[in-house]
């Protein structure tokens, strides 16, 4: 569990928008695949697995609440680099915020995609088993979606 609580609650967060919200889906995502462990098969991947729980409990959540707090992720990744300087920190933090907020802009579909992929750093592969869909679709859900992000960073601007 331990393992996979922080990308669970990031993909849970891409869906519900809230970090309250994601962090209740992945508890009980964690909960139901306990209680499926005996059913999960053996040539089955247990990330994209538990992921595709997370993402179920996250979107049927969603449903429930439609809370609309803004997209929080945190997923700080420290590196043997020297400490960045306060400025480089709040730049790389504005850039950051600036690109989840395209990202919260787009479809439920291709929000999840590029979660996985990018945030998560999921195989093609492992995101069509999280998602369950087939690899062609989360190709061309990627493709669409980040055709949008680069329409979106243009019209804000230059991100792109």
């Amino acid at each position: 569990m331990r393992r996979y609580q922080d990308d669970a609650i990031r993909l849970a967060t891409l869906l519900t928008g809230s970090r309250q919200d994601a962090e209740d889906a992945a508890q009980e995502a964690f909960v139901k695949a306990y209680f499926a462990l005996d059913r999960v098969r053996k040539d089955t991947s247990f990330r994209p697995w538990i992921l595709r729980i997370a993402a179920n409990e996250a979107h049927n959540r969603r449903r429930w609440n439609r809370s609309r707090e803004s997209v929080a992720l945190t997923g700080d990744h420290p590196s043997g680099d020297a400490a960045p300087s306060p400025e480089e920190v709040v730049v790389d933090r504005e850039s950051a915020d600036a690109v989840l907020a395209l990202v919260s802009g787009l479809r439920e579909q291709e929000r999840l995609v590029v979660g996985c992929r990018y945030l998560l750093g999921l195989t093609e592969n492992e995101t069509a088993e999280a998602l369950g869909i087939r690899n062609g679709t989360v190709k061309s859900r990627l493709s669409r979606a980040l055709a949008r992000l680069r329409e979106a960073a243009e019209e804000e601007g230059g991100l792109a």
